[in-house]
């Protein structure tokens, strides 16, 4: 049985705010098409100065504007066994074997499509 997940780097190399929120499109219309994949891991880096970059920014508001098209959105701050949205999604979906959870990596957002 294949992993529920599906991860996307859209901070490497870094694009135009046009060309990341395609790419977001394209896989989230990826996961909605999929009997097998339900989670999105975006990884968008946090800026230069680990304070969050333009790229974070620009996943972060997407994430936002299209909430309707999601169950949850986790921060990767916050991706860990102890939030009960985690909890939640992994129950729902399966456990799979991710070395971001439970890391505090700010660099990332996970998203449960519907």
């Amino acid at each position: 049985m294949s992993p529920p997940i599906l991860t996307i780097d859209v901070a490497h190399p870094p694009g135009r705010p046009d060309d990341v929120e395609a790419e977001l499109l394209r896989a989230w219309s990826q996961i909605r098409n999929s009997a097998s994949l339900r989670v999105l891991k975006i990884v968008h880096g946090y800026g230069s100065r680990g304070r969050g970059g333009s790229t974070k920014e620009v996943v972060r508001n997407w994430v936002f504007r299209n909430r309707t098209k999601f169950r949850l959105a986790i921060d990767g701050e916050n991706y860990s066994l102890y939030d009960s949205g985690t909890q939640g999604m992994r129950t729902d979906v399966g456990a799979y074997a991710d070395a971001d959870l439970g890391s505090g990596n700010a660099g990332i957002t996970i998203v449960w499509v519907k």
